[in-house]
């Protein structure tokens, strides 16, 4: 049993040392992001970093300046009084080192002002650079990450403290130099008393410092691993109170209910942030109590040697100014040392973020897209899956699309119809195969070229909050200043007659989100997408589900005047209604991601498969 005893204890002393290493060298790695810091905040704001460098190093010196002004003022009132000088005399002496005094006060509260502005001024440029960067980052990456949910938890913890975590971070350094400084000062001062009233000083600092350390870790971890649940929040809050849902919600009675989950999921946040706080503060006050005992302890002593005359009333002042002032310091010290730990944390989220790498790449000096197209679009034995998914949306699809046609996709929903579009116009590059334009790859081309060649509106195309102009004009940004072109778009999409009745026509806001915002029905919307799609100048124009809010008339008369306009160029339409696509020159019926049929309308019936069945189908039920 006794054998044993010390073997346990050498065992217990490892693993302490092993752990303390290990904790040390995550605090240091932690710490990457420093440098990162600093140059977020030197491309913000240049001159209001100088600024706050500058006043940092003059608020640095103040408290040691202030304290031996102080002991100078309480010893040349003690001369005075023990010479017996007149009043007149003895104010006379000790005026000057009161103006002096004054002078320094005046002067910190001129420099805290100051950093204050600067301060607010780094901030704000701040924030508005690293919304930028991560703006910019999502522009730059591919459709795949946008339909991956973990994405947006990455995009969430980003989002998350970033500009304040890159500020944290510099003004920690910047207090950790001011510090430093003060507290070199000071300690040459103390030293004039005891060399152990420094160790004391600095001993009875560090406990705090490392309990501070480990919650706010667990803090962030905390805040990091709830991502999920915080867009979760956050979405609960936009349908409780966001125009889109609100009449569902109120119709459906779902506002209580939806309330009830949210206030669940906040108590959840709030008694897990509650019980780190209130294990941080039960430790802040233990380790507090420590600082205070050595304060009162050492100032015990300094009483007693102030008793005994072994030091004058003035050191004595000066003592207890430059102790508390040590103490602050070093506190203020390690607290910036944990906020550097903890920011670096938190940006840690926003470099991950920014670095993440676009999957579809353009080839350096890549071919400009053909303008016009000449050999169509091929797909050759194409077969796709979703990143991290093992199931085959498409299936060895072999399509060839001639200039000039007019191609409609069929399918249930779940075929591959949309899918196929994506890969048309390279937002995802196909698992296996090829898909050709002009016979050359697509990966080949430029990709700003490639987009430029295509028109498309999506069945959940955008219903942008901004002006009928804007709404159109978007099709074609670098056009966006040619009403001509603008109002021409409109009368191809259908959007014309309803502009006409607007207050302000082109001028127009749309869209409730904006005072004397006008909001448009479903099909009214769809026109201005339509428009929009038309605005582009475009050889290949897709259409998915362009039409699905217009009644059968409307839809008619814009798939007639489509054909019209397409002028020899590649259309792709997908649509549920058949009595639309058999306008086109051929119809692809998708199932299970292969294609099934390919034909005319009048081939896919006399061929009598599953075309004609579900043509079939509809036709029925509009007798």
């Amino acid at each position: 049993m006794n054998s044993t005893g010390p073997n346990n204890n050498n065992r217990r002393e490892t693993n302490v040392f092993v752990r303390l290493r290990n904790e040390v060298h995550e605090f240091f790695a932690a710490m990457r992001n420093t440098s990162y810091a600093f140059h977020l905040v030197w491309e913000a704001g240049r001159a209001a970093a100088l600024v706050g460098v500058a006043l940092t190093l003059v608020t640095a010196v103040l408290p040691a300046a202030q304290a031996w002004v102080g002991k100078l003022i309480i010893d040349n009132i003690l001369d005075a009084t023990s010479r017996g000088m007149s009043t007149a005399d003895g104010l006379r002496s000790v005026v000057p080192y009161l103006a002096l005094e004054f002078g320094l006060v005046l002067i910190g509260s001129l420099v805290n002002s100051a950093r204050s502005l600067s301060d607010h001024m780094l901030q704000s440029q701040l924030t508005n650079h690293v919304n930028s960067l991560i703006i910019r980052q999502a522009i730059n990456l591919d459709l795949q990450f946008f339909e991956n949910p973990l994405f947006y938890d990455t995009l969430q913890n980003a989002r998350r403290r970033a500009d304040m975590s890159a500020l944290s971070i510099v003004r920690s350094l910047l207090q950790m130099v001011q510090q430093v400084i003060t507290l070199a000062s000071l300690v040459v001062l103390l030293l004039r008393f005891s060399p152990w009233l420094v160790l004391i000083v600095f001993v009875s600092a560090i406990p705090a410092f490392l309990s501070q350390s480990q919650f706010a870790e667990r803090a962030f971890r905390a805040v990091s691993r709830r991502a999920p649940e915080s867009r979760l929040l956050n979405y609960i809050e936009m349908l409780l109170t966001g125009n889109e849902s609100v009449k569902e919600i109120k119709l459906f009675g779902l506002g209580n209910l939806l309330l009830e989950r949210y206030q669940k999921l906040f108590t959840q946040f709030y008694m897990e942030d509650f019980g780190i706080a209130r294990q941080r503060t039960i430790a802040s006050l233990g380790w507090g109590m420590l600082s205070n005992l050595a304060y009162y302890g050492s100032y015990a002593w300094i009483v007693l040697r102030t008793i005994a005359g072994l030091i004058t009333l003035g050191d004595m002042t000066m003592f207890l100014s430059i102790f508390r002032h040590s103490q602050g310091s070093i506190r203020s010290l390690l607290d910036g040392l944990n906020s550097l730990y903890e920011s670096n944390l938190f940006l840690d989220n926003l470099t991950t973020f920014l670095a993440l790498k676009p999957q579809l790449v353009a080839p350096v000096n890549g071919l400009i897209a053909p303008t016009p197209v000449r050999a169509g679009v091929e797909f050759r034995h194409v077969t796709f899956r979703y990143p991290g998914s093992d199931v085959d949306v498409l299936r060895d699809i072999n399509l060839h699309i001639r200039p000039g046609e007019r191609l409609a996709l069929v399918g249930l929903n779940g075929a591959g119809k949309t899918t196929l579009i994506k890969l048309l116009t390279r937002l995802y590059d196909p698992t296996e195969g090829q898909v050709l334009l002009d016979g050359v790859d697509l990966r080949e081309y430029d990709l700003a070229s490639l987009h430029q060649r295509f028109g498309v509106i999506f069945q959940d195309y955008v219903r942008y909050q901004f002006t009928v102009r804007e709404n159109i004009g978007f099709g074609q940004a670098d056009d966006l200043e040619n009403l001509g072109r603008i109002m021409a778009a409109a009368k191809r999409g259908g959007a014309d007659e309803v502009i006409a009745k607007m207050p302000q026509q082109y001028d127009t806001m749309l869209g409730r989100r904006w005072e004397k915002g006008r909001e448009l029905s479903g099909g009214e919307w769809q026109k201005i997408a339509l428009a929009r799609a038309f605005m582009r100048k475009a050889e290949i124009m897709v259409l998915d589900e362009p039409t699905s809010a217009l009644d059968a008339e409307a839809e008619y008369e814009v798939f007639q005047r489509f054909g019209e306009l397409m002028e020899g160029r590649i259309a792709v339409l997908i649509s549920h209604r058949f009595s639309t696509v058999r306008m086109a020159d051929r119809i692809a019926l998708l199932s299970a991601g292969r294609i099934l049929e390919l034909g005319s309308h009048e081939e896919l019936i006399a061929l009598d498969g599953t075309y004609a069945r579900l043509f079939g189908l509809q036709a029925e039920g509009y007798r």
